[in-house]
């Protein structure tokens, strides 16, 4: 018959085995802070109630259980994920995005494959990132309004509700700036301030004259296409002053060249000059024309090119 060990040597082995955890009707540790778990032992406990919650029915209180304490004890991604967006200023409070990061993190866990052997962190950034964006994409201006015409947008459409039951139309400026004891001009800014709050996809279908969608047509297809001829605006507008300040010769002789296309030997023929000549003169006047373009000086003297 075993001999008992004596008290001291059973305080001491009990004292170095953890107690164990209560269990549950799932048959798993009932956690009573899963919230406050180090992330180590949140890794290695989730790894069991994720293949726990495979096991068990859908709609179940031990499903239920076991789902819920997955949740809090990887709330901790949420925080962490959190943080990258706290410069963001439109959108909500951080408590706000701290419970989009949650849907995210439920979305994971539902999803999440045990078997699979990942990490469920690799999982779930993507999705408690992904809700967190589309919170700010939802709710964020598309460019920046002042606070003030914010405001004043949501004073705007709550008027515009009462008032179209009130009034059994569509309210107009001067309805808006009575209800509201404002003026037209202050309105009207506030309705274009609204326009800021979202921006349109250019993939998006293209309505014409509110009739619907037109076919096959998006709205890029509708807004024309960029004109190479408008990037020679400006050099055109800056050339202009250089050209007055050119004798007539000088400008007869780029009239024949550029505008009329003749050739050297042309030009020459015309001004009783030879070819020689005319391709020196031209090649100097260009050369003085594009230096003076290029520094964008002023010009006030005669022209650097002379006939010879």
């Amino acid at each position: 018959m075993p001999v008992p060990a004596p008290s001291s040597q059973i305080d001491t082995a009990t004292a170095a085995v953890p107690r164990p955890r209560r269990s549950t009707a799932a048959g798993l540790p009932r956690i009573d802070d899963p919230r406050e778990m180090a992330p180590a032992d949140a890794r290695e406990l989730s790894r069991v109630f994720f293949k726990r919650l495979r096991e068990l029915t859908e709609g179940t209180a031990e499903y239920q259980y076991v789902r819920n304490t997955l949740i809090e004890m990887n709330a901790s991604l949420v925080q962490y994920a959190v943080r990258r967006f706290r410069t963001r200023g439109e959108g909500g409070d951080m408590e706000d995005i701290v419970q989009v990061g949650t849907i995210g993190l439920i979305k994971a866990i539902d999803r999440f494959d045990p078997s699979r052997e990942n990490e469920f962190s690799t999982l779930a950034m993507p999705y408690i990132t992904g809700e967190i964006k589309r919170h700010f994409r939802d709710t964020s201006w598309a460019v920046h309004v002042p606070r003030r015409l914010q405001e004043l947008r949501i004073e705007i459409a709550k008027a515009k509700e009462e008032l179209t039951v009130r009034l059994d139309r569509s309210p107009t400026v001067a309805d808006l700036a009575e209800h509201l004891d404002l003026s037209a001009d202050e309105v009207v800014e506030g309705l274009v301030a609204a326009n800021g709050h979202t921006s349109g996809s250019l993939d998006a279908p293209h309505t014409e004259h509110s009739d619907g969608p037109t076919e096959g047509h998006t709205l890029a297809d509708v807004m024309g296409e960029d004109e190479p001829a408008m990037e020679l605006v400006e050099d055109i507008q800056s050339l202009a002053p250089l050209l007055e300040q050119l004798t007539d010769r000088e400008r007869r002789m780029l009239q024949m060249r550029f505008g009329e296309e003749l050739t050297q030997a042309q030009i020459g023929a015309a001004l009783g000059i030879s070819q020689m000549q005319v391709s020196r003169l031209l090649t100097r006047l260009l050369a003085h024309l594009r230096d003076s373009m290029l520094a964008d000086a002023d010009h006030t003297g005669g022209s650097a090119a002379h006939a010879a």
